[in-house]
C-alpha cells in the first residue's frame, strides 16, 4: 500500500506500443502493449481509496473494444468516473491530430452516471496550432459549471455543451464511452488531417486486435 497516491494528473503516451514482456507485469485479462491502456490500468491500481485522477486519453480508448472494454468496466467498478470533457480537434497539433478527452474519476465507489462536457473552440478560432495553443482561460465555462464532488455535483445542469449518461446506458453500449452530444446534429468532417488521424487511430486499434488474436492462437 505504500506506493498508493492521492492524486494522479497525467497525459500518458497514446498510440504507442510497449516492448514485449512489459504486459506480463499486469493481470492476464488486462495484458496489452498499447501504452494508454497500460497507463490506465496502472493509474487505477496506484490510487488510494478516495484518490482522484485527471487523465488525457484518446477517442480510441472511449470507443475501443476487447481489452479496452474490460479496462473501462474495471475503471467504473473501482472508481466513480464522474466527468468526461470532450476536447475539440487539434489540441495537440502539430504533434498529433488524434481527438482527445479529459477523464476525471475518484477511486472507492462505482460509477452511477457520467457527465459529458463538450469543450468548444473559442469564438473566431478555427483550429489550434503551435503558435496559437489552447489557453487555460478557455476552461472558465467548465469551472463555472463544475460544482462540488462532495454533494455529487447536484448543482450541475444540462446544456448545449453538457449532458448526463447513466451507467445502465453505458453497459447497454458495451462500455462505449464515445457518447455524442445529443443537443447538436451529427457533424460531417471533411478536414483531411482529421480524417487521416481517425484512420490512424483505427489502424492502431486493428493492430492491437491482431496482436491479441496472435496471442490467443
Amino acid at each position: 500500500q505504500s506506493d498508493r497516491v492521492d492524486i494522479v494528473l497525467t497525459n500518458p503516451p497514446f498510440g504507442g506500443r510497449e516492448e514485449d514482456g512489459i504486459e506480463s507485469n499486469f493481470p492476464a485479462h488486462f495484458r496489452t502493449r498499447e501504452t494508454a491502456d497500460l497507463f490506465l490500468a496502472l493509474i487505477i491500481r496506484l490510487l488510494k481509496p478516495g484518490g482522484r485522477a485527471a487523465v488525457v486519453l484518446p477517442d480510441g480508448t472511449l470507443f475501443g473494444e476487447g481489452i479496452k472494454t474490460r479496462l473501462k468496466e474495471h475503471l467504473m467498478e473501482e472508481c466513480n468516473l464522474h466527468t468526461i470533457v470532450r476536447l475539440p480537434n487539434g489540441v495537440f497539433n502539430p504533434y498529433t491530430g488524434i481527438k482527445t478527452n479529459l477523464l476525471f474519476f475518484t477511486k472507492g465507489a462505482p460509477t452511477q452516471h457520467i457527465w459529458f462536457y463538450e469543450h468548444q473552440l473559442p469564438a473566431g478560432v478555427k483550429a489550434y496550432n503551435k503558435t496559437k495553443p489552447m489557453k487555460i482561460e478557455e476552461f472558465a465555462t467548465e469551472t463555472a459549471w463544475w460544482g462540488d464532488e462532495a454533494d455529487g455535483f447536484k448543482h450541475r445542469v444540462e446544456s448545449e455543451q453538457a449532458w448526463k449518461v447513466s451507467i445502465d446506458d453505458i453497459k447497454a453500449r458495451n462500455y462505449n464511452l464515445d457518447c455524442k452530444n445529443p443537443h447538436i446534429g451529427e457533424l460531417e468532417v471533411h478536414d483531411p488531417e482529421v480524417l487521416l488521424a481517425q484512420y490512424q487511430a483505427m489502424q492502431e486499434d486493428m493492430a492491437s486486435l491482431r496482436n491479441q488474436l496472435k496471442g490467443i492462437l
